[in-house]
């Protein structure tokens, strides 16, 4: 079903992220559009409704918008973001309630309180349990470089492993479609 406003909601935060700072290699429009595409796969096998889907989707394009102001606590401001545009989009005070929810459950260490949650937070690092796993890492690798979160090569190393290790993916479709390849990432890092 096409839905125009959307597709303006979308254009929007596209128009925004293109002047995201270019040292963000993987929190960049790539991302945000990976994230949209993967919350949509993940809540169709999860069994949402349209209604909720939408919310997802408004959700995964805004949830990392705040990286147009800060780095740190980016999720906050990335509400901030969507509150600037929302009154424009008609949004119901609820479903403000619900995205700006979703936008917040993506921040590490995630702790997801629904099945929506956990649909965008597994969209959101849905790329550990893919073939694409180390093309993608590289370029998170640059960028910690790029801000200084990681000063060497080693220190990503063991800050990747030691994420891939506590991570869990919280629905059953990422834990049985992703979880298998990312333990041969995890492998393969070792």
């Amino acid at each position: 079903m096409y839905d125009k406003e959307f597709d303006a909601i979308r254009q929007a935060v596209y128009d925004r992220l293109k002047l995201l700072d270019p040292k963000l290699t993987y929190h960049n429009i790539a991302h945000t559009m990976d994230v949209l595409k993967q919350a949509e796969r993940i809540a169709r096998k999860e069994g949402i409704n349209e209604s909720d889907i939408r919310i997802l989707k408004v959700a995964a394009l805004y949830h990392d918008s705040g990286f147009l102001k800060t780095y740190k606590n980016h999720e906050e401001m990335s509400c901030s973001v969507f509150f600037e545009d929302s009154a424009r989009f008609h949004f119901t005070s609820e479903e403000e309630e619900k995205i700006t929810g979703l936008i917040l459950a993506t921040k590490v260490p995630q702790e997801p309180g629904n099945l929506l949650e956990q649909i965008i937070c597994d969209a959101d690092l849905d790329y550990l349990g893919r073939n694409d796993f180390f093309t993608i890492g590289q370029e998170l690798h640059k960028e910690f470089m790029a801000f200084g979160i990681v000063k060497s090569n080693e220190e990503w190393e063991q800050l990747q492993m030691n994420f891939l290790k506590k991570h869990q993916y919280h629905t059953h479709t990422s834990r049985q479609e992703r979880e298998p390849v990312k333990q041969k990432n995890i492998q393969q890092l070792a």
